[in-house]
């Protein structure tokens, strides 16, 4: 037994519930990604005149609140040199909130319209990683909730998140702007 362990008897519990919890969560999603008829239909556009013009800027905020979150979580863990303020962790915190939010229509378009798709390795590692981000940011969240959570597992599921969340992004938004170029109103369904 080690010394965390033997302060914290919970301590393993909570981690493994938290990372069973994201297990699940994105097991549940690919399994319904895969199972269920893709409409090949575009939901709704938010005004930005087509689905996939509705996903690539979508997908592209999302992007940039990652990276919102990525400095204010190093300031907030002291690796930027000074002390991070009340501020940083208001920032941290609205960033990551509107990031999900942000990137639910877009998740949710993506599994009604596409479903889980494996045609090309890109698509297949936007689909699994589509699946890991969400399971991430619960095992995330409840890692933050938690008081007896061991020290790394907030970390490392934000880690993972965050490189989930880029992933998504390099195989979706930014491979159509290399591909296609600027989405307008009229592009794709």
């Amino acid at each position: 037994m080690t010394v965390q362990s033997q302060q914290h008897p919970g301590t393993s519990r909570v981690a493994a519930a938290a990372v069973a919890a994201g297990a699940v969560v994105s097991v549940a999603l690919g399994v319904y990604g895969g199972q269920h008829q893709p409409t090949g239909q575009a939901t709704f556009t938010l005004g930005l005149g087509s689905m996939i013009a509705m996903k690539v800027w979508l997908a592209l905020a999302v992007g940039v609140l990652a990276l919102v979150q990525l400095v204010s979580a190093l300031w907030m863990y002291g690796k930027l040199g000074r002390p991070a303020g009340r501020a940083v962790a208001i920032t941290h915190r609205l960033s990551g909130t509107t990031a999900i939010l942000v990137s639910l229509p877009v998740a949710y378009s993506c599994l009604w319209s596409l479903g889980f798709q494996s045609y090309d390795t890109r698509v297949l590692v936007h689909s699994l990683f589509g699946c890991v981000l969400y399971g991430a940011f619960v095992t995330k969240i409840l890692a933050l909730r938690s008081r007896t959570s061991p020290g790394w597992l907030l970390p490392l599921a934000g880690g993972l998140l965050f490189s989930a969340i880029v992933i998504v992004v390099l195989t979706s938004a930014v491979w159509y702007l290399n591909t296609t170029g600027l989405p307008t109103g009229s592009t794709g369904y």
